[in-house]
């Protein structure tokens, strides 16, 4: 230990990863205590910790999938086994993540014995507050960046949407993809309010590799930090009122399908991997939000009614009824 350490990056997204799961473990194990009707203490308790349990293996399930996303969407990153495990270089689609943690969620449910439509309740409020909270990360960080914004955007979007040059030939991912691949927009915005440098031949600007910042683009992490927010306020709004199990899952799937769709639009970083004439997230947020609504639907007219609850409001557990008197006691 008196040997001199090595200096050991703390990145932002990791942080925010963590703040994140932390955030979620309390919100879900909450909705699922208020959900439990269970009176007996020692039953409350085990349940209480197989939900635990359920939550760890979700959120590994949950990171795996995000991973796994992230890599079929750029496979020419990755030339070896080794380099897919290198999670400290990055790579996490939140879309994989939301995929992988209802996979094991499916999974451990199934072989507790459990229902899933409880479980994917309680679950997804956190995946608001999950998005909330670790596109901070990526904003801080400067990748999930969005399209260039127009000269005349107002001055306080174009400050939130410029990311450094750091140092030597590196800097905010929107900084090396503006200057390594260039950006769509006119030549006279090019080479006049953002300084670049026109190729006719491509039809894209590229700015110089000594310039101290980005284009000044759309903050699309703060966009869909600020979704995130309002999808968690909607649904515990929608949590007092349920109607029938399952009812705030599929709300989710609908609320970030088609929020993700259209924040996609104006997504422009290079690594969001394509289907078509769609990005990755895009495609799959069209097809779970018309799959959620349809079964939205569905459940609605033949789901039995369930009970809403109140997650703000302070949770007292059920207590076992008194037992009866004894007909002696009674008659004194």
């Amino acid at each position: 230990w008196r040997q001199q350490w090595e200096k050991l990056p703390i990145y932002s997204y990791g942080v925010m990863l963590g703040l994140s799961l932390v955030a979620g473990w309390y919100i879900v194990l909450g909705l699922m205590d208020r959900q439990y009707k269970e009176t007996d203490p020692a039953k409350r308790a085990e349940y209480r910790s197989k939900m635990a349990d359920c939550y760890v293996f979700t959120a590994f399930f949950a990171v795996a999938g995000s991973r796994v996303l992230y890599i079929l969407t750029n496979l020419s990153e990755f030339p070896t086994i080794e380099s897919m495990l290198r999670l400290r270089s990055g790579g996490l689609v939140a879309y994989g993540g939301f995929l992988g943690g209802l996979l094991g969620s499916i999974i451990y449910l199934k072989r507790n014995g459990f229902s899933l439509w409880p479980w994917a309740d309680a679950a997804v409020p956190s995946l608001g507050t999950g998005l909330a909270i670790t596109r901070m990360g990526c904003y801080m960080y400067g990748c999930d960046f969005g399209s260039p914004l127009p000269p005349n955007a107002p001055g306080f979007l174009k400050t939130l949407g410029t990311f450094p040059h750091w140092a030597d030939n590196h800097g905010a991912p929107a900084w090396q993809q503006h200057v390594t691949m260039g950006f769509h927009t006119s030549r006279a915005t090019c080479e006049g309010p953002y300084h670049g440098v026109w190729s006719a031949a491509d039809n894209l600007c590229r700015i110089p590799a000594a310039a101290q910042h980005s284009v000044p683009v759309h903050p699309t992490q703060l966009y869909e930090s600020l979704l995130g927010f309002t999808i968690f306020l909607a649904l515990m709004w929608l949590w007092k009122r349920r109607k029938f199990e399952g009812q705030i899952f599929l709300a989710f799937g609908i609320l970030y399908g088609v929020g993700r769709s259209l924040l996609e639009v104006i997504r422009d970083d290079a690594e969001r991997g394509a289907i078509g004439p769609l990005s990755t997230s895009q495609a799959i947020g069209i097809v779970t939000a018309i799959l959620a609504a349809g079964f939205y639907y569905y459940r609605l007219k033949n789901a039995p009614p369930a009970d809403g609850v109140d997650f703000f409001k302070k949770f007292t557990p059920p207590t076992p009824p008194e037992p009866p008197s004894p007909p002696e006691a009674a008659a004194a």
